[in-house]
């Protein structure tokens, strides 16, 4: 069976003597953990319904979910790499949170699903398998990062080279992708702690509801008209035969709805912490793992069993299974038992750093 193809001197003098207190350590907003938990579910969600595909409802919901999840979790990663520079402990932080991950995990896909009865095991890192792409992507986003704080206007050449993406025939299709969704990424770097305050107010929650409202009834309007190639960034434009104009016109459509719909999501996440708070904390374990579980019941048959279910039958199953899958693999058995290889352990790896004016 296919798989699905489809994310920081001291002066002399008495004082000198004086220890000086550690640097008191910010509270953690659970604003955002909260957002990136109900990114990741959507995630797994939407993975889940992926087999069925080809159904009215469920290519529907897949439109209007997919129009902004990703780009909900490539805006955060954006403003948390807001103050990212390649001094040695960022860099370190990149490569056991990302660089080591994407390795073992872009070589545990292939062989899981050679070892599930698919083709055979191909280990190729420069073409990222199934969901592995997001790690790479946020990977080149990030080391770009001083790029873009450098230049007068980013967002517009991250659109230009979105829109650009679309147009030309790149070596693979993650290529694509992570320039077509490259404008996100820049906007997370633009956005400050007052935007976000913004979006949390009254007026903008209102309008956030009836901007959700629109995208649902646009997403079911336009389901019979519209690819849902065009919301993934995977391919170039020609593949939907039609004119350059349309196409432009198209691409500008999806960029957009994809920042108003990642507004609308973000205006509406709870502030406070709830008790799903703890679990944002934990959602590149959710967004690495879930794709085992969903890859197996494909390969077993499940889905099979899900389609007696009928449309609506077998949308409510796989959407409850899939919260339940997010809920499993972002609890604390969990990530301790596959936390050596999310979040490896490498100080042996790396020389000892020095702080400043001192020995190791």
């Amino acid at each position: 069976m296919p798989v699905p193809v489809e994310g920081h001197p001291s002066a002399p003098g008495p004082a000198a003597a004086i220890p000086a207190a550690p640097p008191e350590r910010r509270a953690r907003d659970p604003y955002f953990d909260n957002a990136k938990f109900l990114a990741v579910v959507l995630v797994v969600v939407g993975h889940a319904w992926g087999p069925l595909q080809g159904v009215w409802l469920v290519d529907i919901a897949h439109l209007f979910v997919y129009s902004f999840h990703m780009p909900v979790f490539i805006v955060i990663a954006g403003y948390f790499s807001r103050r990212f520079a390649t001094t040695p402990g960022k860099v370190r932080r990149l490569v056991v949170g990302l660089a080591v991950p994407y390795l073992i995990f872009e070589a545990a896909y292939p062989l899981y699903v050679s070892l599930l009865g698919g083709k055979g095991f191909v280990w190729s890192p420069l073409s990222p398998y199934y969901l592995t792409w997001f790690l790479l992507a946020l990977l080149v986003w990030r080391l770009s990062t001083p790029l873009w704080q450098q230049l007068r206007r980013p967002l517009l050449v991250a659109v230009v080279i979105s829109l650009a993406s679309g147009a030309v025939q790149l070596p693979d299709p993650v290529v694509t992708r992570t320039l077509g969704f490259l404008p996100f990424f820049v906007v997370g770097l633009l956005l400050t702690e007052d935007h976000f305050r913004l979006l949390r107010t009254r007026p903008v929650r209102l309008a956030a509801v009836l901007v959700a409202v629109a995208a649902a009834v646009a997403a079911v309007l336009a389901e019979p008209h519209v690819s849902p190639e065009w919301i993934h960034y995977r391919y170039p434009d020609a593949q939907f035969g039609v004119s350059p104009p349309v196409l432009l016109a198209a691409r500008c459509a999806v960029l957009l709805c994809g920042f108003a719909m990642t507004a609308a999501f973000l205006s509406l996440v709870p502030t406070r912490r709830t008790w799903f708070t703890m679990l944002g904390t934990a959602s590149m374990y959710v967004y690495l793992l879930h794709g085992f579980v969903v890859l197996g019941a494909l390969y077993a048959g499940w889905y099979t069993w899900v389609n007696r279910l009928g449309t609506l039958g077998g949308l409510g199953v796989l959407t409850v299974l899939g919260v339940l899958l997010a809920l499993v693999t972002a609890s604390r058995p969990v990530r301790w038992a596959f936390r050596w290889v999310v979040e490896p352990r490498l100080d042996w790896a790396f020389r000892a750093q020095v702080p400043v004016g001192g020995k190791p």
